[in-house]
Order: structure tokens, then C-alpha cells, then sequence
């Protein structure tokens, strides 16, 4: 059945004892309860997947997707940012949300939305941000198609031009991703990918596009006007930096 898929992960749950787990647990469970009532989900209609430090889960195929990445994201956010209130150690969560045909084989999810909602969530820029912003309580990482088809068309609590584009590269995964901090304009993104402003493929919107690189079998990557990234390139000596020749490559 084509249902929403939901990864939730903890940042850094690894380094919590055991009482700091337990209560991280159960306010994580708080959050996304809190969050699937505000938009009419009732408990125990929605397949959620125990991770240890995260929560996947499936939604109906009635359930509304424009609910999920508006007032959902919304309430999540307002949960976890009440739970934080004065608290030394922070309740902060990653969230991958994709859309797509999902299989419950009376064991778990299986399937390609799943498997792209989770590599979303675990993402190298996804980590990146985390780390950078340590003020950052809630990001969420939504598919493209999921962004095109459903962010993109806006709605009460959505903010579709909040979003930014980052290549999601990781083992047989090569996908566009959308990244999003509620309350924010923009999150950072790192250099996994060019990092544009959202709100639909315009010029200076979305990832760069990808081009095989003589010699190296590498990817260029524009980033903006001045800037450019070359993966797989070789760079022989002598080399004191790029320079942008106006025509798109390095001079």
C-alpha cells in the first residue's frame, strides 16, 4: 500500500546512561503522540516500530500528507521544545518523512519508502547540521517527492520556501533531499550537496546539477555564483584554487 513513512532518531543517544534513555524514551514517545492526535491520528492506528533510540513508523493511506508535514511537524516541534525547557540535556531529533508502496510482511516495514525515510533521517548533512547547530531541537528530511508533491503545494503550518536542497549520498541511495528546521528560514546545510533555498525549480534553486569530471570519473557541484565543489577530481601541483571563469567551470 503507497503510505507516508515516518523515521524518528535521537542525536546523540549514545553518550545518555540508562535513566537519561529511559526518560529520552519516554518523552519521544510523549512527542509523537502528542503530534499524531493534533492532526486526528488516534493511538493504535498508526504501525510504529520500536528503533531503541527512534520510532518508525506508517500511516494510514487515509491520513492526509499535507497534515503530517504541516500541523504534525509543527506540534512535534512545540512538544520537544517544551520537554527542553530548562533541561541540561536536550530531547533533539532527526526525522525522515517519505511517501511510497509499503509492505507489512508481519514482521516490520519493508520496502523502498522505508528504506529511503531512514537513509534520509541518518544522512551525512543531516548529522552535519545537528552537530553545527547544537540550538537546533527538530529536523526534518523529507524526499523529494514527497517535498514536490506535497510540501511544495503549501497550507496552514507548511513552509515550503523554509526548505533547503542537499544531495543524500549513502550506500545504493542517490536522492535530493529537502531539509527543515521549524521556526527557521534556513537551515544550514554542509558540503554533501549544494544547499539552495526551496520553493521550486527556479534558476539559483535546488541541487547542482552532476556532471562527470574528465579524468576523474569526480562530480562538480555549483554552488551559488562564486563557488564550486569537485568530488573524485586530481589536483596536481601547483594548485593555488578555483577560480569561477563565468562559464560554470574552474579556470
Amino acid at each position: 500500500m503507497h503510505r507516508l513513512v515516518v523515521f524518528g532518531d535521537v542525536v546523540g543517544s549514545g553518550r545518555l546512561g540508562m535513566d537519561e534513555k529511559r526518560l529520552t524514551r519516554a518523552a519521544m514517545y510523549e512527542a509523537f503522540g502528542e503530534a499524531y492526535a493534533s492532526v486526528g491520528i488516534e493511538p493504535g492506528t498508526v504501525h510504529q516500530e520500536d528503533r531503541g533510540d527512534g520510532i518508525l513508523a506508517a500511516l494510514r493511506p487515509d491520513v492526509p500528507p499535507a497534515l503530517m508535514v504541516g500541523r504534525w511537524i509543527d506540534t512535534l516541534y512545540e512538544s520537544l521544545r517544551e520537554h527542553n525547557t530548562g533541561r541540561r540535556t536536550p530531547l533533539r531529533m532527526r526525522v525522515g518523512m517519505n511517501a511510497g508502496l509499503v509492505l507489512d510482511d508481519g514482521r516490520g516495514l519493508v520496502g523502498r519508502a522505508v528504506d529511503l525515510a531512514c537513509r534520509l533521517c541518518d544522512s551525512a548533512p543531516a548529522k552535519q547540521i545537528m552537530a553545527d547547530a547544537q540550538d537546533v531541537d527538530l529536523l526534518i528530511v523529507v524526499s523529494d517527492w514527497l517535498y514536490r508533491n506535497v510540501v511544495v503545494e503549501g497550507g496552514r503550518y507548511v513552509e515550503p520556501t523554509h526548505y533547503r536542497r542537499a544531495a543524500v549520498v549513502a550506500k545504493e541511495t542517490d536522492e535530493d533531499a529537502w531539509f527543515h528546521v521549524p521556526r527557521r528560514p534556513e537551515p544550514p546545510v554542509g558540503p554533501e550537496g549544494d544547499a539552495q533555498t526551496g520553493g521550486g525549480p527556479s534558476r539559483g534553486d535546488g541541487s547542482p546539477p552532476r556532471t562527470a569530471h574528465a579524468g576523474g570519473g569526480g562530480r562538480t557541484y555549483t554552488a551559488g555564483r562564486d563557488m564550486q565543489v569537485v568530488e573524485g577530481a586530481t589536483i596536481h601541483g601547483g594548485f593555488t584554487g578555483f577560480r569561477n571563469d563565468g562559464k560554470g567551470e574552474p579556470a
